[in-house]
């Protein structure tokens, strides 16, 4: 099969479709990789832009990957439905709220007196981030775990995400569990391959080479912006395990390595980054924005996507090729089910960050059980936001 997947003979969506369907779950996307499950309903259950298989294919390949997973899905589902061209308009379109929002936010924040009126406003929001990141989790809990030895799988994963276990070897442990524990298993029938790679290898040669020439002309230019670029795009390249693997990376270079802010300015930009829609990376903006103005804010935020997204662009015809082996297959399912694990996770740890009051309790309570009967997680986001300057 070729990569551009022809929806069952249905045509495909356009170009500006997919963008404004993604710029719209952007402006939703709390809780970083559990938007995965929204776009699993959208995509798969009402749009039926791309089939179960080749969803669940892609989030077993961005949780492999580095980079922000739920911008790497974003990607990838563009990627199936229109080719490289779509993966651009999905990717720009889940990313755009979250970019303009820290825009605004860091702005705010280099002036000094907005940035209390902006937190008081989102403190309700966090309970509402709470509740989406645990119907996730019910939702691609109750997809993927299907017996024991996922369940067990997934727990695994959950524990070593909560002690802060190296992603990278989180995830080869799941894959490992994943072939020994479904070893007896049948796979299931009809594999789907990729068999046209040009499709993807022209236009990845030609970012990787656009990109390049304009890491170059910076050197030349802007040796600050320069810094600024080649750090972002070295954290995104290292960041197995989703956008959270990021932060102590930039920690480390921003804070202790290169002293661009103290740590005090950083944390205030990873609450700003945990306040807006979209992946935790977008703290990256904030980081650019303080050290350069806009224009810093521009290069780190497009240095801290590209790279990742480049790599899926070029893996995504080789996963599905090597998903013809059972043992790949079985390696997926235990890695579909390290991401239920991280997910549990981040539930609990956005939990725990939470006020511990009865009103936080009670929206977060409201929020989960709207989400659970299937109310618009749109209208629940407004609502919270609502709830949020009135209340709190």
């Amino acid at each position: 099969m070729e990569m551009v997947q022809s929806c069952e003979g249905r045509c495909a969506p356009s170009s500006s479709r997919l963008f404004l369907a993604f710029l719209r779950m952007g402006i939703t996307g709390f809780g970083g990789p559990a938007m995965i499950a929204y776009f699993r309903k959208m995509a798969v259950g009402e749009k039926k832009w791309i089939e179960s298989e080749p969803f669940r294919d892609g989030v077993a390949l961005c949780q492999t990957i580095p980079g922000a997973t739920a911008m790497q899905m974003a990607a990838y589902i563009g990627l199936r439905v229109r080719g490289v061209r779509g993966a651009i308009c999905c990717y720009a379109g889940f990313g755009l709220p979250a970019f303009v929002l820290m825009l605004a936010l860091s702005a705010a924040y280099s002036e000094a007196h907005a940035l209390p009126a902006v937190v008081s406003v989102f403190s309700g929001l966090q309970a509402v981030i709470v509740s989406v990141v645990a119907n996730a989790t019910i939702s691609f809990g109750k997809s993927t775990l299907k017996d024991w030895r996922r369940v067990l799988i997934a727990l695994v994963a959950a524990g070593l995400f909560w002690l802060m276990t190296n992603p990278t070897l989180i995830i080869l442990a799941a894959a490992l569990l994943g072939m020994l524990l479904n070893a007896r298993q049948p796979v299931p029938p009809g594999v789907r391959r990729s068999d046209d790679l040009r499709l993807t290898t022209v236009p990845l040669l030609l970012f990787a080479f656009g990109f390049a020439c304009v890491l170059v002309l910076l050197f030349f230019l802007r040796n600050d912006l320069f810094d600024l670029a080649l750090l972002m795009s070295k954290v995104d390249v290292m960041a197995f395990g989703g956008g959270f693997a990021s932060v102590p990376l930039l920690f480390h270079e921003v804070v202790e390595i290169r002293s661009w802010m103290d740590a005090s300015t950083f944390l205030n930009g990873i609450v700003l980054g945990q306040f807006t829609p979209g992946p935790i990376v977008i703290t990256a903006t904030f980081i650019g924005y303080m050290a350069h103005g806009p224009v810093g804010a521009l290069v780190a935020t497009i240095a801290i996507f590209l790279p990742s997204f480049l790599i899926l662009i070029g893996t995504a015809p080789w996963f599905d090729r090597a998903r013809s082996s059972p043992w790949v297959t079985r390696a997926v399912a235990g890695i579909l089910c390290s991401f239920v694990g991280l997910l549990l996770t981040v539930t609990v740890r956005f939990a725990l960050n939470v006020q511990h009051d009865w009103s936080h309790f009670a929206l977060a309570a409201a929020s989960l059980a709207a989400l659970l009967f299937k109310v618009d997680i749109l209208w629940v986001v407004l609502a919270g936001t609502a709830v949020s300057v009135l209340a709190f």
